[in-house]
């Protein structure tokens, strides 16, 4: 009889990437993913030690699943993730359940800890130091067939105060360019016609084999791979973003106009607290220049609000960048203690009282720009990549009957498709009837109904289930120099 398994996600999309490849693995080692309501017979949990009490949810799940497993003694449990990384034995001196807990380093193993675990009916806690195999040469499972993550480097070399991240997944390890591109080509042979390159620091790659001009000219050869219709990236810091990559954004067709690029503060006082490598006035020139070479770009950002020591006056800097910046959405934090930090270890922790005060007005004020920064897309046309309505980050709408889909520059479109057949992977042309804060409504009939390569995909894939082999080579740096890409062309002067 096939085992069943659920994955259990949290975190960042490094975790969800890492998700997929767990999925992948799986059910390459022959289990099935288990149905609605169907209690499995492996939990895995990848776990996140970023967010705010996440031991304290990891537990508080872990126990609610030891009820579940003591009525289905051939039950396993693994966890994994950041905070498996991080915690180690504490996993299983707290949780004597858990049969297997692994790092972010090994993920390639959880199928043989498991077996392990079953013949000697004993905990297996294999964490390593160092990455083992790349992620994205492992198979996987993804939920969408027509869009994927692309890991182009895993780990981070900065310090930030406030980031355990880097203990956590390591020194920054850079593919090789011809593994993603490879990579990429297979997925577009496969359907996929939108791929998001994934890192830590993504803008950063090509540090370790000496390329400072890598990433973007990743980005330019992206360009060149036939069938790719949308090319994203997540996230650049401030500190390495440069004029070579805007340039190549701006030049590359498919490249979308969208740039996620974490601010955190406002204030420089702050951000030299949090060892963030650049200043506000660096911070706003480099959208200035974006908006140069791309007028309709749509940027977003993260934000922490109530670092230790943040003044009203520090608060006030960064609420002024924000209208400076005028961002399409921006994901606002709480700074909350994560032990292992130096910031945990910092005099003036803000009261908590402060800081949800201030939270609130930043996110009124971020809401407010939001939905004018939206309102001036009223009456424009855009082009949308439709969503799997079970993926796609809003509700359809029973009585209008709309559907949803990403705009070019990630903006979620809510669209009525008329009479047309509109499939999840398929590209719609439609105009703006109506904005919101958070999203943008198309009621008037379709311009234009694209069928793709992808939709067919999506089309043929109901009912099956699909997992992705890992890409071709083995995908971690090899000795030597890798082969370089094409040169970049000079960029104009900023």
């Amino acid at each position: 009889m096939t085992k069943t398994y659920e994955v259990r996600t949290y975190g960042c999309q490094m975790n969800v990437h890492d998700s997929e490849r767990l999925s992948g693995l799986l059910e390459t080692a022959g289990y099935a993913a288990a149905e609605q309501g169907q209690t499995p017979d492996l939990v895995v949990f990848n776990t996140c030690a970023v967010r705010e009490n996440a031991d304290n949810k990891l537990y508080g799940n872990l126990g609610h699943v030891a009820s579940i497993k003591a009525k289905n003694p051939g039950m396993q449990v693994a966890v994994g993730g950041c905070l498996a990384q991080k915690d180690k034995d504490t996993i299983t001196r707290k949780a004597p359940w858990v049969d297997v807990v692994f790092g972010t380093h090994n993920i390639g193993s959880l199928p043989v800890l498991l077996e392990r675990a079953r013949i000697a009916e004993e905990s297996q806690v294999e964490i390593l130091e160092s990455l083992e195999v790349f992620p994205s040469t492992l198979p996987a499972k993804r939920d969408s067939v027509f869009a994927a993550w692309v890991s182009i480097s895993v780990g981070c070399n900065n310090t930030c105060t406030f980031c355990i991240v880097p203990a956590l997944r390591g020194k920054e390890r850079d593919r090789r360019p011809g593994d993603i591109l490879a990579e990429i080509e297979a997925l577009v042979a496969e359907g996929v016609v939108e791929v998001t390159l994934l890192g830590q620091n993504v803008n950063s790659y090509g540090v370790e084999f000496g390329d400072r001009e890598a990433f973007s000219k990743l980005l330019r050869a992206c360009g060149q791979i036939e069938g790719l219709e949308r090319v994203r990236f997540t996230s650049p810091h401030p500190a390495a973003f440069s004029d070579d990559v805007i340039a190549a954004m701006a030049e590359t067709p498919n490249v979308m106009p969208q740039l996620h690029m974490p601010l955190q503060s406002g204030s420089d006082r702050i951000l030299k607290a949090m060892r963030r490598s650049y200043r506000r006035d660096r911070f706003l020139g480099i959208l200035d220049r974006v908006r140069a070479a791309m007028p309709e770009a749509s940027i977003t950002t993260d934000i922490i609000v109530g670092f230790p020591g943040e003044t009203e006056e520090d608060f006030l800097e960064t609420m002024d960048v924000v209208r400076q910046a005028r961002f399409s959405s921006a994901f606002t934090f709480q700074y909350s203690q994560r032990p292992g930090t130096p910031a945990a270890e910092l005099p003036d922790q803000l009261p908590k009282a402060v800081v949800q005060e201030r939270y609130e007005r930043l996110s009124a004020l971020v809401s407010e720009i939001s939905w004018s920064e939206n309102q001036r897309l009223e009456g424009q046309v855009v082009e949308l990549l439709v969503a799997d309505q079970a993926h796609a980050g809003g509700r359809k709408d029973a009585e209008t009957h709309r559907m949803s889909g990403r705009a070019r520059d990630n903006r979620l479109v809510h669209f009525v498709p008329g009479d047309h057949e509109v499939r999840p992977g398929d590209l719609v042309v439609t105009r703006v009837t109506k904005a919101s804060p958070h999203h943008l409504v198309a009621d008037d009939e379709p311009l234009e109904v694209r069928r793709t390569r992808a939709g067919d995909a999506w089309e043929s894939r109901q009912g099956r289930t699909s997992v992705t082999p890992g890409s071709v080579g083995l995908g971690m740096p090899s000795i030597g120099v890798p082969a370089p890409l094409p040169p970049a062309p000079a960029c104009a002067p900023a």
